[in-house]
């Protein structure tokens, strides 16, 4: 699977569930941490958990991908999940707010160039 797939399935995990204003910020020329972070907000700490569970149990089921690294479990308010070229952020609208990622990588970039 591509990274490209892998960021696609991801939106469509998340829009399964329901996910909030999903973007996908194509990155690889600007980082060497990822090809693409896929950013959503979910509208509750229990719906932001449950997008960040089910994304992980879908890979994991259907295509064998376990993430590399989680972080944010603990406060349910900001979930990454790193899958090394894909890094998918679950956040609270206000966090997505205060981190504005979409700005800090500047992701007007379209995906298909």
């Amino acid at each position: 699977m591509t990274s490209r797939e892998l960021a696609d399935k991801a939106v469509s995990i998340l829009e399964s569930k329901k996910g909030v204003d999903i973007e996908v910020i194509n990155v690889e020329d600007k980082t060497t941490l990822a090809d693409y972070f896929v950013i959503v907000s979910g509208n509750s700490t229990t719906h932001i958990k449950s997008l960040a569970e089910e994304v992980e149990y879908i890979l994991k089921e259907e295509d064998g991908l376990y993430p590399d690294h989680v972080e944010g479990r603990s406060g349910d308010r900001w979930i990454l999940i790193d899958y090394k070229d894909v890094v998918v952020n679950v956040f609270h609208p206000e966090e997505r707010a205060t981190y504005n990622l979409e700005n800090l990588w500047n992701a007007k970039k379209p995906l298909d160039a």
